[in-house]
């Protein structure tokens, strides 16, 4: 089934809050229709506000770009890991304490904003590390950081996404580079800032009025589980990292709201879907025959979606998805799911 009653998804909410890489857009170019689809927004008054667990930029900086992409956004509207772990430190240690950065200038940007001391090296005496995703981080500033950890420094991250999409498929994340002082120091960091950890989340539902937040992402193990965790709705958008394979074999804490291929899903009900469905509406049936699925039927893609997600979230293991017809078939292959032919 659709969304409720042919209503438009962004009906239900007063404030839609995004991710962005993934979402609004790849690297440094807008998703198709996603700057359409914020002008359509501002243009019916609708709030929004963007939280990326990003820590390579200030939430000036995005701003910036988002506004360049045609995006107008203001930097009060940018949530990001970096500020939400210089506000965490700001709180927990003295003015003008030492932090060692492992990461981008713009996480040491916002360590001085918030009156804290970057630094570099182990024999500074940082009272905290803080690890953020930064292209040009290398084993020298991951074995400084491993040694100021063992002294006894706080050990925060400002998120663990273990990959970071691009143009040529997914790259090692800020999760990757945290794996890695992880396997050396044996142990895990002390604090994770950024999702699936539900701050970013929490703080900005609070600029929605008191009303409905919507959630929109493009990975289910940080927006989605993010969202979740912070009590709000989501929309998973399959343009980014998160595919159709990805949601058929989602835990419970990782399972969105709603599906959509794109943004378009937010204006046009017969665009999104909320998931799970029923085995057996829309025109699809799926039904268990021998431990694989067997889809049958047609209409549209993504009821057949809403039902497979009904039966293999029911399923103790997600089991074989076989097509019964062309109609099935093609709904399958649209979705990246193998058809078996």
């Amino acid at each position: 089934m659709s969304t409720d009653a042919g209503e438009r998804l962004v009906d239900g909410y007063t404030l839609v809050v995004f991710d962005l890489d993934g979402v609004i857009y790849l690297i440094d170019r807008p998703i198709p229709g996603a700057v359409d689809a914020v002008a359509r927004l501002h243009a019916e008054g609708r709030a929004v506000a963007y939280a990326t667990n990003n820590a390579s930029r200030r939430s000036s900086d995005v701003a910036d770009l988002l506004t360049g992409m045609g995006v107008p956004a203001r930097p009060e509207e940018v949530l990001t890991s970096a500020a939400a772990a210089a506000e965490l430190l700001r709180d927990r240690l003295p003015a003008g304490a030492p932090v060692l950065v492992v990461g981008a200038e713009a996480l040491r940007a916002e360590l001085r904003a918030v009156g804290l001391t970057p630094v570099t090296r182990a024999d500074e005496k940082p009272a905290a590390v803080v690890q953020g995703y930064g292209p040009q981080v290398g084993w020298a500033e991951l074995a400084e950081a491993s040694v100021a950890v063992r002294e006894g420094a706080i050990w925060v991250a400002t998120n663990t996404d273990r990959t970071l999409p691009s143009a040529r498929g997914p790259l090692p994340g800020n999760g990757s580079l945290v794996a890695v002082l992880r396997t050396a120091l044996e142990r895990d960091p002390d604090l994770v800032v950024g999702k699936p950890e539900s701050a970013l989340f929490e703080t900005a539902a609070r600029r929605g009025d008191g009303g409905r937040t919507l959630v929109v992402g493009d990975r289910l193990d940080t927006d989605i589980e993010g969202a979740r965790r912070a009590g709000l709705d989501s929309l998973l958008v399959l343009t980014g990292v998160s595919g159709v394979p990805e949601l058929l074999a989602a835990e419970p804490e990782r399972r969105p709201t709603y599906v959509a291929r794109d943004l378009a899903g937010l204006f046009d009900p017969a665009a999104a879907v909320r998931v799970p469905g029923t085995t057996d509406a829309g025109g699809w049936s799926v039904t268990d025959h021998g431990g694989a699925l067997e889809l049958a039927g047609s209409g549209r893609s993504l009821d057949a979606l809403a039902a497979l997600c009904a039966a293999a979230w029911s399923a103790s293991a997600l089991p074989t998805i076989r097509p019964v017809g062309p109609d099935a078939a093609r709904a399958l292959e649209s979705f990246g799911l193998p058809t078996g032919e």
